[in-house]
């Protein structure tokens, strides 16, 4: 399927939580698949983009992939960054509780204040090849993801552990809570296109 498929459609994907948790290099891993453990000073927020064939559908679906770039550091991101946010991923350090407890206490509240009803949430336990020195143990992620229906999912940007999963399971579960799938009468799904063009007039304004 090529850019120029009818079915294709696009959404914009965030990435939140606290500095050094991995959200760069989880972006990075997915877009480039590249990876440095030298730590890099952003000062503005960046959009990068990716599209994914969903096999599963057979459609495609292209992430424009936001990045908070240090505003996270003062919690300065303003609320309008999250308008028109299809897909939320929540990061933490499996090494630093603290980083776990702001996705709690802050970064979760943050964006569901800001954005509607069907958006997907997505807690990535980042760091998982640092299980040795984990202070949040994949159990207690996994619970919380389960009591706000977020997708939970162990990811590594060091081993390339879960994360074309991640954005895969995520571009999956965004295509089902929209009703951007539906069947025809015989039996083969397709996308509704009259809910396909409403997105795509949204999406115009991103990037």
């Amino acid at each position: 399927m090529n850019s120029n498929d009818s079915n294709d459609i696009t959404c914009k994907v965030v990435l939140v939580g606290e500095s050094g948790v991995g959200k760069t290099s989880i972006i990075k891993r997915y877009v480039r698949d590249e990876f440095s453990d030298i730590m890099e000073a952003n000062i503005n927020s960046s959009c990068f983009s990716k599209t994914l064939e969903i096999e599963k559908y057979n459609k495609s679906i292209t992430f424009d992939i936001w990045d908070t770039a240090g505003q996270e550091k003062y919690r300065s991101i303003a609320n309008n960054f999250f308008i028109n946010t299809s897909i939320a991923i929540l990061v933490y350090d499996i090494t630093e509780r603290e980083s776990f407890n702001y996705i709690k206490n802050f970064w979760y509240s943050k964006v569901k204040e800001s954005v509607g009803e069907n958006i997907v949430f997505c807690i990535a336990a980042n760091k998982c090849e640092l299980y040795q020195d984990e202070e949040v143990s994949s159990e207690e992620g996994e619970k919380y993801a389960k009591s706000i229906g977020a997708i939970f999912q162990l990811t590594s940007c060091c081993d390339n552990i879960g994360i074309t999963q991640m954005f895969e399971e995520c571009g999956c579960k965004y295509l089902e809570k929209n009703n951007l799938i539906i069947e025809n009468k015989n039996g083969n799904i397709k996308i509704d296109k009259e809910i396909k063009n409403n997105v795509g007039e949204k999406m115009k304004k991103l990037c």
